[in-house]
């Protein structure tokens, strides 16, 4: 207990903070050098952070491209254009006939089809009952394990069927389906092709490589949901629309039947052989809406004793849906492609032709609801088929309601025909590359090349040495910056006299003044520093010493002899000017030089272009800086300073469990005091009343 001079008078708690402010003075110390220490990990990192942003141009300025910037010219931008990648060689060339532009395979269908785009084809005038068949669509996602190739649908065999129109594609890219009715020795060897037993297992010729996306859209008989019943439902949302006939629907309370329902034709839903309704099921969508008070539902759980749960309600209906398949198969520039599509009844025109659009057989389905009319269209240009159409569609839905199995107009798809530097050559699209070239047909013209009546177009490869001049004067600036914040961290002013701030003048000073006093305070902290100076002078020294390189001509083997040389201020630290003209002029007369002079490979130090010298010079330092400051996601352990004040962290906590002992011992002393001086008044006034009596 601390008794704080009740009986001395004296101000103990102010003489204690006054002991332990002297005492307290070594501790303030080590802390500020532990925040000195602080400050300078800092600017390091910040110095390593401006490395790591030079050595990044440093990565784009090895870059060939960075040096084969090139201007491409047409003489008839109208007929032909062309751009130029780096790698292009200075060249020109000559088109002289395009007799043929590449087009794409479209497909009109072969008559006028009536439907409302956004509602289900199910239903609609134009599609017959006869399309139709009944089942259940489900879908089955598996990644492969690359162990095996057969993939079940877990399905019991009893409840599944149609499996030659099941769809099975691996990463997007659809597979034919073939039955055991056309498994045979042909079919089976072909990669393209997977069989489906009757158990619904799917196999395929070879293991599906590992972690690819298996999914299998398969038909079942029937279709089973369960829906969980709150106090307060109004309805149920089967999972498939379209429905066609329910051959179950009851209600479950706690697992057990309580009450059946049966279905009719309108989806008017009835107690079992009962004229009861209680309810109806839209079959376009599959919502079940039931009528007030005709259905039993659970208790509402605020009705329930605390504790306790009332019985479960669920409604299990078991059904099937309209649905029907179609089947796209095309030539394309990766080989045949092939798609099975499910449609279920409640599907939009709409929205079958986004999926065809987005699916991998390059096609897409458009349709006209002005004209009626609807178009196949293949999304790349060219031939692709030896023989026949580069689109086949199969199926009742795309072919006799679509109407896409006859008198259709098939405009074919084309490659272009031209002739270039003399050669009659063929190409996919009228887009193409060529020796570094990107080409762009536009028009035809000189279809007849024994009668010309058009000048050829000749395409014109040029360097663009304004554009590499910019490059190099870009990264110039950027080393200049580099320099000049290096410069000026090694150049500031240290004040020694502005040491880190300690708590207790901390509350004697302003926000604005401890500002003030805290920029002082970090200032000088890198003066002179080792590493950072060190860095300067290896930098100068890669960019003074020649380049000895078989593809360095002597005329430009050095960087002042391309026109870039130091600044006659020897105050800035080695900052680069250009003399423009003389860069200019290497450009043009000898690019690949100027190139190799930055970017060239060699053994030894001497053969190495500029950006590799000082790339190595950069990481050098920024590993010198990590061992020392280290990064922000690197433990106190990992470098040097890290562990200094990992050290100063143990003396610091060391000195305050000593300070605390020893204002312990204060307290105790003028307790003690304090306790002494109150016996000695209390035997005084003993005496003095044994006197006074």
């Amino acid at each position: 207990m601390r008794i704080s001079g009740l009986a001395s008078g004296m101000d103990t708690e102010s003489i204690v903070k006054d002991l332990m402010k002297a005492e307290r003075m070594p501790l303030d110390k080590l802390k500020q050098k532990r925040q000195l220490l602080q400050w300078q990990r800092d600017d390091y990192r910040a110095m390593n952070t401006l490395l790591l942003d030079f050595r990044s141009e440093l990565t784009k300025m090895k870059l060939s491209s960075t040096y084969r910037s090139r201007t491409t010219s047409s003489t008839n931008e109208a007929l032909v254009s062309a751009v130029a990648s780096s790698g292009a060689e200075k060249a020109s060339h000559t088109i002289s006939s395009v007799r043929q532009l590449a087009g794409s395979e479209r497909i009109l269908n072969g008559g006028s089809v009536t439907l409302d785009p956004a509602k289900g084809l199910f239903g609609q005038s134009s599609v017959p009952d006869a399309t139709w068949r009944q089942g259940a669509i489900e879908t089955k996602s598996i990644v492969a394990d690359g162990v095996t190739k057969d993939f079940s649908v877990g399905v019991p065999a009893e409840n599944l069927q149609d499996f030659s129109s099941w769809s099975v594609k691996v990463n997007g890219k659809g597979y034919k389906v073939v039955d055991s009715a056309t498994w045979n020795d042909t079919t089976i060897n072909n990669d393209n092709n997977v069989f489906i037993d009757t158990n619904g297992v799917v196999h395929f010729k070879q293991n599906v490589a590992q972690d690819s996306s298996v999914r299998i859209d398969y038909i079942a008989k029937t279709k089973t949901d369960t829906a969980t019943l709150a106090y307060n439902s109004k309805s149920i949302q089967l999972s498939k629309g379209s429905v066609d006939t329910v051959s179950s629907f009851v209600l479950k309370k706690d697992g057990a039947v309580a009450q059946a329902y049966d279905v009719d034709a309108n989806g008017n839903v009835f107690k079992k052989d009962s004229t009861d309704q209680v309810g109806t099921l839209d079959k376009q969508t599959g919502k079940v809406s039931f009528i007030d008070g005709k259905i039993d539902l659970p208790p509402n759980p605020e009705d329930l004793p605390a504790g306790t749960e009332g019985p479960k309600f669920t409604m299990e209906v078991t059904y099937n849906q309209n649905y029907t398949t179609f089947s796209l198969d095309t030539s394309t520039s990766k080989g045949a492609m092939h798609e099975n599509f499910l449609v279920q009844g409640n599907e939009s025109i709409n929205q079958l032709s986004n999926r065809v659009n987005g699916s991998n057989v390059g096609v897409t389905l458009f349709y006209d609801q002005q004209s009626g009319k609807m178009t196949l269209n293949r999304t790349e240009t060219g031939k692709f088929a030896s023989s026949g159409n580069d689109i086949v569609t199969n199926g009742s839905l795309i072919n006799d309601v679509f109407k896409f199995g006859s008198n259709t107009t098939v405009t074919s798809g084309q490659d272009a025909i031209l002739t270039i530097n003399g050669i009659d050559t063929t190409r996919k699209s009228n887009t193409f590359e060529m020796n570094g070239v990107t080409f762009t047909l536009k028009q035809t013209f000189n279809t007849d090349p024994s009668n010309p009546t058009t000048t050829p177009v000749g395409v014109n490869i040029n360097n663009d040495s304004t554009q590499v001049f910019d490059n190099i004067v870009k990264f110039v600036n950027k080393y200049n910056e580099l320099i000049d914040k290096i410069q000026k961290k090694t150049g500031e002013e240290k004040y020694r006299s502005y040491a880190p701030l300690t708590d207790e003048q901390r509350e004697s000073l302003s926000d604005k003044q401890q500002e003030q006093w805290e920029e002082k305070a970090k200032s000088g902290l890198l003066r002179r520093d080792p590493i950072l100076s060190s860095v300067l002078s290896d930098m100068r020294m890669d960019f003074y010493q020649p380049v000895s390189n078989d593809n360095v001509s002597g005329l430009y083997n050095q960087l002042s002899k391309i026109g870039i040389t130091t600044t006659n201020d020897y105050t800035s630290g080695g900052k680069l000017t250009i003399d423009e003209t003389k860069l200019k002029k290497a450009l043009e007369e000898d690019p690949q030089s100027v190139e190799s002079l930055f970017t060239g490979e060699g053994a030894t130090e001497a053969q190495q272009g500029i950006i590799h010298r000082l790339y190595d010079s950069v990481s050098k330092t920024m590993n010198k800086i990590n061992d020392k400051a280290g990064a922000s996601y690197y433990t106190t352990k990992m470098y040097s300073m890290g562990q200094q004040l990992d050290d100063m962290e143990n003396r610091i906590d060391r000195f305050e469990d000593r300070m605390k002992q020893v204002e312990d011992r204060y307290w105790r002393q003028f307790t003690a005091m304090e306790k002494a001086i109150q016996r000695a008044n209390a035997q005084s006034a003993q005496m003095l009343q044994s006197f006074g009596g």
